[in-house]
C-alpha cells in the first residue's frame, strides 16, 4: 500500500483490506510506469478505511526522515489521529498489495489502491505485457527498510513520500510459460520512492498512492 498509497495493515489493520500506500529496476521485472507528481485523491467506491490512531512522537523517529519532521508534524495538527509509526507499517503492507496486484495485471485491485493517473499508467503497462504474451513471475521477498522521506499539507490536501527499500525474486515467461528474464532464486535490491495522498478530515479516510519513482 490507510486511519495508509497506497490496505491489509500489519496486527490489527490486515482485517481491515488496506488502504493505500516502485526503484532501481533490475531489468528482470517488466517496469512499473512512472507518474507526473500531481493527482488528485479519489475515493474509492465501498472500499474499507483504513485510519492512522496518533500517538505523540519522540524527537528522534527511526521511520521519519529528518527532513521530513515538519511535515510530519503538520499533518499530525491538522489531524490529531495520524501516527507515522502506523503509516509506515500501512505503507509496506500497500506496496506488497500493490507490486502483487500489478504484477498479475489485477487493475480492478489497482483501482481503489491508486489514483486515477496511476491506475493509467499501470493499466498501460499491463496491456503492454499482454500484448507480448508475456507474465511476470515475481515475489517479494521482503522488505528491509522503509522511511518517510517527506510530508507536507497544503489545505487539507496531504501528501507523504516513503522511500522503501526491498528485496524482489523477478522472473518474465512468455506465452508457453518458459523463463525469458530472471530468476526467483536470485533476488535484487530495489529501492523505491512512493507518494500518497489524501485529504485531511474528508469522507475517505484512504491514502492513495499518487506518485511512483525510484532511488
Amino acid at each position: 500500500m490507510v486511519y495508509v498509497v497506497l490496505l491489509a495493515l500489519v496486527a490489527g489493520f490486515l482485517a481491515l483490506r488496506l488502504y493505500a500506500v516502485l526503484g532501481k529496476r533490475t531489468g528482470h521485472e517488466q517496469p512499473l510506469p512512472r507518474t507526473a507528481e500531481e493527482g488528485q485523491i479519489a475515493g474509492p467506491a465501498q472500499r474499507p478505511a483504513i485510519d492512522i490512531p496518533s500517538e505523540r512522537r519522540d524527537t528522534a523517529n527511526p521511520v521519519v526522515d529528518p527532513t521530513a519532521e515538519a511535515g510530519v508534524r503538520a499533518i499530525a495538527q491538522a489531524e490529531p489521529g495520524f501516527s507515522p509509526e502506523q503509516f509506515v507499517d500501512g505503507a509496506k503492507a500497500a506496496y506488497k498489495m500493490i507490486l502483487e496486484a500489478f504484477w498479475r495485471g489485477d487493475e480492478e485491485e489497482l483501482s481503489w489502491l491508486v489514483d486515477e493517473d496511476v491506475r493509467s499508467a499501470f493499466a498501460a503497462a499491463i496491456a503492454q505485457r499482454a500484448e507480448a504474451g508475456h507474465t511476470l513471475d515475481n515475489k517479494l521477498v521482503g522488505i528491509e527498510r522503509a522511511i518517510i522521506s517527506a510530508a507536507s499539507v497544503d489545505g487539507r490536501n496531504a501528501r507523504i513520500t516513503v522511500r522503501i527499500d526491498a528485496d524482489i525474486a523477478a522472473v518474465t515467461r512468455d506465452g508457453e510459460g518458459n523463463v525469458i528474464a530472471g530468476s526467483m532464486s536470485d533476488a535484487v535490491e530495489t529501492h523505491d520512492v512512493w507518494t500518497f495522498a489524501r485529504t485531511l478530515k474528508g469522507d475517505d479516510p484512504n491514502w492513495k498512492l499518487v506518485e511512483t519513482d525510484e532511488d
